[in-house]
């Protein structure tokens, strides 16, 4: 066997620059790059092997670890999970830093590759520096933690053990059921040491993006419930964009008569203007698809998950409405007792419409009812100003208006979130990708939001991880091209949680556009609060005064923090300011764009015929906790048990 003699991490670089991936017949290299913040840990032994091996990899400077790993979440999503980038850190805590990315990634099955550096497997120099001692078992390091949010997790001890290990790591990587983050712990000693390596293991691997086929049985047990139904209502997952069931998923809806509601995650897989398309469902749903959800009598989920958001904490369901799933997990498609078929969407629904020709709900005016009543309040939600108080209403109650007349008199600033959301949406340009993750925003935008074409809406909200925003920004840019433009949707508490990505963008030339929504508070956690009875606590940004942090709400210029940066950016309290920015900034080449912008707390959308299971307090010395308690009970008795 011929071999060569390299050292562990000049092996894996090599191994990693021959990586393909097959989707129906194309190939394509599967690692685009690596993003790295240099320590030690990883400077020496992978960083030498970068400089030496990489041949096609890009390279990319982090400036968080956290913030690199979340872009490089970003980048596979819009990628459809046929490409990714590998990320590396330091020992301890640049490792710790890209824990959240792996929760990021393996909540909302994207296959991201982690590469952190690890204290020395020969134990010699212990405790080195940043090394956390458990003193009752020594093999314990920072990088175990990775195992809570990780699909496959390995520390290599040993030169040789790599190639187990990376033959595993990419096995779940190119895994449409079960891929998410791999973490592949080094030892900084352990990446210098050499070994002869088979050279085959270095030969270009082409991994196939299987396409599991749905069986007869299970395809017949689906047919047999679909034509049963009446009111039947479809669910439009993530799994239908990265399958590219788009097609097949609105031919299904279209030949059967059955209208859908989408996920965070399926949003932007069919354009909204479709007459069956109902918007977004659940918690954060509008009222087209909470109406006719309603009345289901069965429901159809494709690449969905049934998170707690989807099915609004299994609340939002007759008892009596009965599920069949497709979906390549098994574990998925068993979810909410269904009729499971285990299979991709793109090749189960056009087998299953067979099954089922000749068959149409009965549906007659209902579809077209609840998009016009949606309709409608689409509009008022576009069109709402602070001065009108007709159409302004407050998302709590007329009480907590106060925090936004407070915000109008302290900022000088009287923009209200959905009439500047709804503002944005129709400026952009078709194929602009939107991107958010985290606070008030994703809840308006699943409702309000409105792709005008397929794939541009990138909503990271199975991990609802704050500051994905910013760096998932780079990330889709990286994927999407110049051509194509990019706006990350965040608020106040998300930049300021995560914005580091932003100089890495000015520093590769990289345009991303930052809509920054400063409302100076954590704003659907202030809603929440205070809707469930309590008083404020921490929620918003304010100045101390002798009763707390209830002084007068601190005005930051995000624009001037930008700017040092080296970015464009506005300030803009006026919707005329609004749109001269916006026209302005699509002059702008080769460096982000930030839009720093007040909006009015309390101007979000409301529920719309959704609930939300939280830990309300039985026992309390408010009436308002004891009555937001009572609520619960009543919801929870209405709710399915599984």
């Amino acid at each position: 066997m011929k071999t060569v003699r390299l050292t562990m991490a000049q092996a894996l670089v090599r191994f990693l620059e021959n990586q393909y991936i097959d989707v129906d017949g194309v190939q394509t290299r599967f690692v685009r790059g690596v993003f790295i913040i240099p320590g030690h840990g990883n400077v020496v032994g992978l960083g030498q092997a970068l400089s030496q091996e990489g041949k096609h990899l890009e390279v990319y400077q982090g400036k968080n670890e956290q913030g690199m790993a979340q872009a490089a979440v970003a980048f596979a999503k819009q990628m459809k999970r046929k490409q990714i980038f590998a990320v590396t850190s330091s020992v301890g805590p640049g490792a710790a830093n890209m824990v959240t990315a792996c929760g990021t990634a393996t909540a909302n099955n994207i296959p991201v590759l982690v590469l952190p550096g690890d204290v020395y497997a020969c134990r010699q120099p212990d405790p080195v520096l940043q090394q956390v001692e458990q003193i009752n078992n020594l093999s314990i390091s920072t990088n175990d933690a990775f195992k809570a949010v990780c699909r496959y997790w390995d520390r290599i001890v040993r030169p040789e053990q790599l190639m187990s290990a990376c033959i595993s790591a990419f096995r779940t990587l190119t895994d449409p059921a079960n891929t998410g983050a791999v973490c592949l712990a080094m030892p900084q000693d352990v990446e210098g040491e050499a070994y002869d390596y088979p050279v085959s293991f270095f030969a270009k691997r082409v991994w196939r993006l299987e396409r599991r086929p749905a069986t007869e049985a299970a395809l017949a047990d689906a047919a047999e419930a679909i034509r049963k139904a009446k009111h039947p209502m479809l669910v439009c997952g993530g799994g239908v964009r990265y399958s590219e069931a788009h097609e097949e998923f609105k031919h299904f809806a279209e030949a059967l008569n059955i209208p859908f509601g989408e996920t965070q995650a399926g949003k932007s897989a069919i354009v909204w203007t479709h007459p069956l398309n109902l918007g977004g469902l659940g918690v954060t749903g509008c009222s087209a698809a909470n109406d006719i959800a309603k009345k289901a009598d069965l429901v159809i989920g494709v690449g969905t998950r049934y998170t707690d958001f989807t099915t609004s904490s299994k609340w939002l369901f007759k008892d009596t409405c009965k599920f069949v799933n497709i979906n390549v997990s098994e574990f998925q498609s068993l979810k909410m007792d269904a009729i499971p078929v285990v299979a991709d969407a793109k090749d189960a629904l056009p087998r299953l419409e067979k099954l089922l020709e000749g068959y149409k709900s009965g549906y007659t005016t209902e579809i077209q009812a609840a998009k016009d009543k949606w309709l409608k309040e689409l509009e008022r939600l576009d069109g709402i100003t602070f001065e009108d108080k007709k159409s302004w209403k407050p998302i709590i109650n007329d009480a907590n208006a106060d925090s936004a007349k407070r915000y109008a008199a302290d900022l000088k600033a009287g923009l209200c979130q959905t009439t500047v959301l709804g503002a944005i949406n129709a400026m952009m340009d078709d194929n602009d990708v939107a991107i958010g993750a985290a606070g008030s925003l994703p809840g308006d935008m699943q409702r309000m939001w409105r792709p005008k074409a397929v794939d541009t809406y990138n909503m990271e909200y199975g991990y609802s991880t704050m500051g994905y925003e910013v760096a998932g920004a780079l990330g889709v840019k990286l994927a999407i091209g110049d051509k194509r433009e990019v706006y990350a949707f965040c608020g106040d508490g998300s930049f300021n949680m995560l914005h580091g990505e932003l100089i890495t963008a000015c520093q590769e030339h990289k345009k991303v556009n930052i809509c920054l929504f400063d409302n100076a508070s954590f704003g659907c956690i202030n809603n929440l609060q205070v809707g469930h009875g309590n008083v404020t606590l921490c929620t918003e940004l304010r100045y101390r005064n002798k009763d707390g942090l209830f002084g007068d709400f601190m005005d930051i210029d995000y624009a001037k923090v930008a700017e040092g940066y080296g970015c464009k950016s506005y300030s803009i309290r006026t919707m005329e300011e609004l749109v001269a920015a916006f026209e302005d900034a699509k002059k702008v080449k080769n460096r982000p764009v930030l839009f720093d912008i007040k909006v009015l707390p309390k101007t979000m959308t409301d529920g719309y015929g959704s609930w939300w299971r939280v830990g309300d307090t039985e026992v309390s010395e408010r009436k308002e906790n004891l009555d937001a308690y009572k609520d619960h009970l009543a919801h929870v008795k209405d709710a399915r048990k599984y």
